[in-house]
């Protein structure tokens, strides 16, 4: 009776500030080593205090990361259970499928992670597909994924102003889908993803900061899609606010246009290299880039380094460490496991019934770089 009194009071201390604001939606709760040390209680004890919010899907757990506030509707908190329920076992159809556009350590690994671990806490069996950037394999991705009987449907929708009929369809007959990173305009489907425009201004900012002018907007995607489109406003609107004119001169946009008829990925690896290259010898006056992801940037960061050349490059995305590239630009690291594991949450509440923000944000960090380099 002590040791459930004990974790109810860690759990009520913790919701209670939850309430206040004390940690408002994206903060980190505190650890269970500095919880069990506050309280003076075992380990297993501040854990339980933890595994019960998350219960009610008032924080996520992330192995290794932490535990982060959610930002839930108090109706549906107070309709959950207060305590951990046994496991279910898994009905026939219990299945979430996920679509992606690709992943690579870059990028959509830790969306997997936070994905597949929430899929765990839910019992649901999670199927994974990707479309390599195809319309069309994207199309078959989820006619498979109906045959099998997902109930619902987790994506990241290809590239680019072409949507598939597919996703139409999902979206007129009402099945729980749930976007994440890319939204799509005029389709009220739910999106989790990061808020592009604001981190965009931040890098630019940064850049502004250090005295660059002369900024280069790169991407090899094209600017239909909505997080290449927002990080573009992002970046135009912080120039323009600072009264710098940027142009197309000093814009590198739908690279992948270059090589749609590459399949050969060195090939077409090649052929933008050529294009960054022209680029850079002749503007010789732009003296940083801003590109959308940090593929690209690793791109232009390799033409510096062939011409000899020092220039800033900031990015989105990228691994947290071990790689050499990261001290030496200021980048964006978006909450991937939080946007999968919210991804998931948000789609059983459709999958019961219940309603969604058509967009949420989750949290993100800008990584600045050693100052050394």
């Amino acid at each position: 009776m002590e040791k459930e009194l004990l974790y109810k009071k860690i759990y009520d201390d913790l919701l209670e500030a939850i309430e206040k604001g004390i940690y408002p939606p994206g903060s980190k709760l505190p650890s269970e080593k500095e919880l069990m040390e506050q309280y003076n209680v075992s380990r297993i004890t501040s854990k339980k205090a933890l595994e019960m919010l998350a219960d009610r899907n008032i924080i996520v757990r992330m192995p290794g990361k932490g535990s982060f506030v959610l930002e839930e509707n108090e109706q549906d908190r107070e309709n959950l259970p207060a305590v951990p329920q046994t496991v279910e076992p898994v009905r026939k159809g219990k299945m979430l499928g996920v679509i992606l556009d690709f992943f690579s350590g870059f990028f959509g690994c830790e969306l997997i992670a936070g994905i597949e671990h929430e899929c765990w806490s839910k019992n649901y069996h999670m199927i994974l597909k990707c479309t390599y950037g195809n319309v069309e394999a994207e199309s078959r991705a989820i006619d498979e994924l109906m045959e099998l009987g997902v109930d619902g449907i987790i994506l990241m929708c290809v590239q680019g102003e072409n949507y598939s009929t597919r996703i139409v369809k999902l979206a007129l007959d009402k099945f729980p889908v749930i976007l994440v990173d890319r939204a799509l305009k005029g389709l009220p489907i739910p999106c989790i993803g990061t808020d592009n425009y604001r981190a965009a201004q931040d890098l630019v900012n940064i850049l502004l900061e250090e005295g660059h002018e002369k900024i280069c907007f790169v991407s090899q995607a094209p600017l239909e899609t909505s997080s290449v489109e927002e990080r573009f406003n992002g970046y135009r609107d912080t120039m323009l606010e600072h009264k710098i004119l940027t142009n197309e001169d000093l814009w590198m946009i739908d690279l992948d246009s270059l090589v749609e008829n590459i399949e050969e990925t060195r090939e077409k690896e090649k052929k933008v290299m050529e294009a960054l290259e022209n680029y850079v010898e002749n503007h010789p006056q732009v003296t940083a880039f801003f590109t959308v992801d940090l593929q690209t940037g690793v791109l232009v960061y390799r033409v510096l380094q062939k011409k000899n050349l020092r220039k800033e490059i900031v990015f989105f995305d990228g691994v947290e460490e071990g790689y050499e590239f990261h001290t030496y630009c200021t980048h964006v690291m978006q909450g991937q496991y939080l946007m999968g594991a919210m991804a998931v949450k948000n789609l059983c509440r459709l999958i019961k019934g219940g309603e969604v923000e058509l967009r949420k944000y989750v949290p993100y960090s800008i990584i600045r770089k050693d100052p050394q380099m």
